[in-house]
């Protein structure tokens, strides 16, 4: 991971002690650590809608953002893609710092707390 420190930092601002964050910048973070943890965690086994809307939420926001040039858009989309395959639990870190790297160079283009409706079908 390139930016551990600010990606803790936006652990500790934006993401609440439970539940869904009210800003983008804490959602996408809580998002891909809520994917990390049940993959090593639990191999996948809980997997099921909440999972698949925040993996979407991940490439819905990172993939359409301006601040990424094509290739890394491409990039996001396989890593996201290998994620929500279920079924092959990915357990090593290498594809979530990626995705987190590009959560934080996102933020760094979007500093300014940008508000984020509750998903009523998100219950993770």
């Amino acid at each position: 991971m390139k930016y551990p420190s600010e990606a803790q930092y936006l652990w500790d601002t934006y993401v609440p002690d439970r539940g869904q964050a009210d800003t983008v910048q804490g959602e996408l973070i809580r998002a891909i650590e809520k994917l990390r943890w049940e993959a090593q965690t639990n191999g996948n086994i809980n997997w099921d809608t909440g999972f698949e809307i925040l993996a979407d939420y991940l490439q819905d926001t990172l993939c359409t953002s301006s601040v990424f040039d094509d290739p890394a858009k491409d990039e996001l989309q396989r890593d996201i893609s290998r994620i929500k395959d279920f079924d092959y639990p990915v357990v090593e870190d290498d594809i979530y710092d990626r995705v987190t790297d590009r959560i934080v160079e996102w933020y760094q283009e979007n500093k300014t707390p940008i508000p984020k409706a509750y998903n009523p079908e998100l219950d993770r």
